[in-house]
């Protein structure tokens, strides 16, 4: 896997949010990329990758994106496509970009399956005794029991001192909810200064949308089982 770069930021920090549970990890990364108004300065390259494209504001967005927020010092790794069969290989490449910038820290995103109601909960886990005290700082548990798949089990199975970051979903549809958990834990993390209540009124507004589709499909599943008894009568 090739990895192509119009820059070459010194010592950034990488945060990596590819597809996973609720899609927490890439609804965050997108979130910074707009809110950070980050630059795209290259991207991750390889046949085995699937053929997408996207164009937005003018501008070709590459299927592996890595993108620049200059201000910051931070580097955000964003895929527009679900990864399958590519895991320890995408693993291999991050860790090889980190070298290549001589990245000062790797922050994974992702979703853990939970039954929470309201308030999703978040966890880290870290092998660095440094940002294991920072992470506790900030109130975040340390994740001691759980299960981890796809590329961040790739990640922390090759380098566990790297910083994983997780928010409880109980969805396997995108969850924006947990995504601004996320990022609320991001800023307090890193002082990015992010306001995360967007991706709350987002979450709400999809939610409400959500129950009202949930209505209607209840209201007309009672609506044919009424006239189903009106014709059997």
């Amino acid at each position: 896997m090739e990895i192509k770069l119009k820059k070459r930021p010194e010592r950034p920090t990488i945060i990596e949010g590819f597809p996973g549970l609720g899609l927490v990890g890439t609804i965050a990364a997108e979130f910074l990329i707009d809110h950070l108004n980050a630059e795209q300065i290259g991207g991750f390259y390889s046949k085995k990758l699937p053929p997408i494209i996207a164009i937005h504001k003018g501008n070709v967005l590459e299927p592996f994106g890595i993108f620049y927020d200059n201000k910051n010092n931070i580097v955000i790794l964003r895929p527009l496509a679900v990864i399958s069969g590519v895991e320890w290989e995408l693993a291999d490449t991050i860790i090889k970009l980190k070298k290549m910038l001589k990245a000062r820290e790797i922050i994974s995103l992702e979703g853990i399956e939970s039954g929470f109601t309201k308030e999703p909960k978040a966890f880290f886990f870290t092998t660095e005794e440094k940002k294991d005290k920072k992470l506790r700082q900030i109130g975040l548990e340390k994740l001691n029991e759980g299960m981890v798949v796809g590329l961040t089990a790739s990640l922390l199975s090759k380098q566990p001192d790297f910083t994983f970051i997780f928010t409880e979903t109980h969805t396997e549809l995108p969850d924006s909810r947990s995504a601004a958990k996320m990022i609320e834990v991001l800023d307090k993390y890193l002082g990015l200064e992010v306001d995360y209540k967007p991706l709350l009124e987002k979450a709400e507004a999809f939610e409400k949308k959500l129950k009202e589709l949930i209505g209607l499909a209840v209201k007309k599943s009672r609506e044919k089982q009424n006239r189903e008894t009106i014709y059997v009568g």
